[in-house]
């Protein structure tokens, strides 16, 4: 017997185009579109995508990010954050895209159940990428200037970031 949760994602595909019949929507043309218009975003998304892991990468590689690592690491600590998440919390609020890069190195690094490892992917699913999301919906709102907003979003990006690291802590003592 299938479980439901198998059939989840069939049920939605078929649901969509059952419901895009009904409405008279050409559904393979709706698709086609869709596809075209996400190859496009990929282009342009690519390559600063490229860009940003690269200058992560250098970081790493230069020594700069365990040099901040080692400075942050007082604070780090007695926020109860991992100080090996330094470039995560520095990238996730840019780019989406690289922080899972950046959480998939650390996951390779130290492993999927060490507090490391658990942490990056709490913090990947806890935080959000703040200037990408406050440059597509203001733009899309035609707000020129974003006041208390990046402000308050990067406040909760760290207050994110303290949760996850407390969170992994308390249901995965070590």
């Amino acid at each position: 017997m299938m479980d439901v949760l198998e059939l989840t994602v069939p049920l939605l595909l078929v649901g969509a185009a059952l419901l895009g019949l009904w409405r008279r929507v050409d559904v393979y043309d709706a698709l086609l579109t869709g596809a075209a218009d996400g190859l496009g975003v990929l282009i342009r998304i690519v390559p600063a995508l490229i860009a940003l892991l690269t200058a992560v990468w250098m970081l790493r590689a230069s020594g700069a990010l365990e040099l901040l690592a080692g400075v942050l690491a007082p604070v780090l600590e007695n926020l109860g954050i991992p100080p090996e998440t330094v470039a995560l919390l520095l990238v996730r609020p840019v780019s989406g895209s690289a922080a899972l890069g950046v959480g998939a190195d650390l996951i390779r690094t130290y492993g999927p159940d060490s507090t490391v490892g658990r942490t990056a992917a709490v913090m990947l699913g806890s935080t959000e990428t703040t200037f990408y999301t406050v440059a597509v919906y203001f733009s899309a709102a035609s707000i020129k200037k974003t006041r208390y907003a990046v402000p308050a979003a990067l406040c909760a990006d760290l207050a994110g970031f303290v949760a996850a690291a407390w969170a992994v802590r308390l249901f995965f003592p070590t």
